[in-house]
């Protein structure tokens, strides 16, 4: 029996629209964030959903309200979902990470305070694995971060591109093994502004 979970990022934050890096910060939807989300709760990708849980990040839990007000489902809030810790880089652009950590984003360096792939994996199995539990055979959405995203896709080989605002990852899953089916679109950009920020 298969399991499809479908990891989705929120809508645009008031920070992604500054281009700030968020990670555990909280700041909330802009308007077009909000109406990102209103635009996904008629996507045909929630055609089926039985479950919708949620980071507990205003941004995610936000977006999953607006969708699960429209589907009528109640928002299972999950710690695990959250996004990754920014550490140092917590609310500065990237002119202000490139002016303190010269080179850093270029290599891949990170500063004190940020929260590995092998850390965000091991909480993002974890999450996975009790959504089956409760969902065994069900479709659910899972409302998360483009960090945590593309964290799993790489643990399970897969390297994408940034996760666009309202992007995700579907998922399957059959008794505690994950296999990654396809990225996926929950907004038609055509209707609302697609964005893709490129900080977490």
């Amino acid at each position: 029996m298969t399991t499809r979970i479908l990891l989705v990022r929120h809508g645009q934050s008031t920070w992604n629209a500054d281009g700030r890096w968020q990670g555990h910060a909280d700041p909330p939807l802009s308007a077009l964030g909000e109406l990102q989300a209103a635009n996904a709760s008629t996507s045909e990708h929630v055609d089926g959903i039985t479950q919708i849980w949620s980071s507990r990040l205003v941004r995610a839990s936000r977006s999953a309200q607006i969708v699960g007000d429209a589907l009528d489902l109640d928002v299972q809030i999950d710690d695990r979902l959250m996004e990754r810790d920014a550490g140092e880089w917590t609310g500065l652009n990237r002119t202000q990470i490139d002016e303190g950590w010269p080179g850093f984003l270029g290599s891949q360096g990170r500063p004190s305070g940020f929260e590995g792939d092998d850390e965000v994996v091991k909480r993002a199995l974890a999450v996975l694995e009790a959504i089956e539990g409760r969902a065994s055979g069900e479709s659910v959405l899972a409302f998360t971060h483009g960090g945590l995203i593309r964290a799993v896709e790489r643990h399970l080989g897969v390297d994408s591109p940034a996760v666009p605002n309202l992007g995700g990852t579907m998922i399957l899953a059959r008794s505690g093994n994950f296999e990654h089916a396809s990225r996926v679109l929950l907004i038609d950009p055509e209707s609302v502004e697609l964005t893709t920020p490129q900080q977490i």
